[in-house]
């Protein structure tokens, strides 16, 4: 919101959701999650009750977007820093591989490969940032309608939106073909929707017991795959259904993440500089996300962590918890300064474009979505 400054309960919430994408990311790739076929263990049974902890994290994301969003107005200029931002990373971290002797998806690919890093919203290089770019540029048609419409329209909008992307599929034993999991533009949209929603009415129930629905929905997610870890052994039928409780779609993902993020709005941070430093990191976070997931880094960061802080591939609890310890502390570290560099370049080349065309035209475009429609 202009000239306001953002809330350091939210932004602490945004650096606690990117952590837990951290989290989530590490999971997967140091193979620590139940798995079908496989015996159960006290690092699979421990990972899998975080990726629960933490499967939230999207969902809050967009959440935060959708609460404040509709307080806010839409502006071009935003979108093409945010495209630029995602360039950034895109660019210039397989030129630092190539000088660094590494190879990357263009040196393995050639122009395929330097596709995803010149178009990365249309090859989908970040699912999350193709789907979250295409969800802003779609505001300020979200927010006009969401305006025009009295709450009980919003109501019976969204119910029918949640029967059909969430309630249907969380209960259904087989995959829709229309189902991608929550990692797409439909399921932001009706995030986003829901947020507005709060953001204009509230919700009393949710601001008086957040945490007890973030830790049941984390309790009932983690109950329900326990139980299909059993159920689903040697039926094929069931074992689509062993993995719906990690949909983002699911029912107590998207609940987990509404206990959450209200959760975080009673939370008190008083004014000084440690919520000018909340403030600060939470804007810089999704730095985190660009650098980790980058295509030529997402398969790679944890073996070169793993080296580093454990380099005789000792297994257990003990190195799994230092392992997650470390590559969450390193990945979140290197990734907000790295996005603090990336931020005071911007500032310098927005300085220096001030007298353009371009910058002129940008501005222009943002004082047209800042009229009302009566005013067009």
């Amino acid at each position: 919101m202009a000239g306001k400054k953002r809330m350091a309960n939210y932004e602490l919430l945004r650096s606690l959701a990117m952590i837990m994408v951290v989290t989530l990311h590490f999971l997967s790739r140091s193979d620590s999650l139940i798995a079908l076929g496989v015996p159960l263990d006290g690092v699979r049974i421990v990972g899998t009750a975080l990726e629960f902890c933490c499967i939230a994290a999207v969902n809050v994301y967009v959440l935060i977007s959708g609460y404040f969003g509709i307080k806010s107005s839409f502006k071009p200029s935003r979108a093409v820093k945010f495209l630029c931002q995602i360039w950034f990373y895109a660019l210039l971290i397989p030129l630092a591989l190539q000088l660094a002797g590494l190879s990357t998806q263009a040196s393995e690919l050639g122009i395929y490969g330097v596709i995803k890093y010149v178009f990365p919203i249309e090859t989908e290089h970040y699912w999350f940032a193709t789907s979250y770019f295409m969800l802003y540029l779609l505001t300020p048609v979200l927010e006009a309608g969401v305006r025009s419409m009295t709450r009980k329209q919003m109501q019976i909008m969204l119910g029918g939106l949640f029967i059909l992307f969430c309630g249907i599929k969380s209960v259904n034993p087989v995959g829709f073909v229309t189902d991608r999991y929550g990692y797409d533009l439909p399921w932001f949209i009706c995030v986003y929707l829901l947020a507005a929603y709060l953001g204009m009415y509230g919700s009393e129930f949710l601001e008086k017991r957040g945490w007890l629905l973030y830790l049941g929905s984390v309790a009932a997610g983690f109950g329900i795959h326990i139980g299909m870890y059993f159920l689903a052994a040697g039926r094929e039928s069931l074992q689509y259904y062993f993995t719906v409780p990690f949909h983002y779609n699911f029912i107590f993902s998207l609940t987990g993440a509404l206990g959450l993020f209200y959760g975080f709005s009673r939370l008190k941070i008083k004014e000084g500089w440690m919520a000018g430093v909340i403030r600060k990191v939470g804007a810089l976070s999704f730095g985190v996300y660009l650098l980790h997931e980058h295509v030529d880094l997402r398969d790679r960061w944890y073996e070169w962590i793993r080296t580093i802080i454990n380099p005789g591939k000792e297994k257990g609890m003990i190195f799994f918890l230092w392992e997650l310890v470390c590559s969450m502390i390193i990945l979140f570290m290197a990734g907000v300064v790295i996005d603090w560099l990336r931020s005071k370049l911007f500032r310098l080349f927005g300085a220096m474009s001030r007298k353009t065309w371009f910058y002129k035209k940008l501005k222009e475009m943002d004082g047209a979505f800042a009229k009302s429609p009566a005013g067009k």
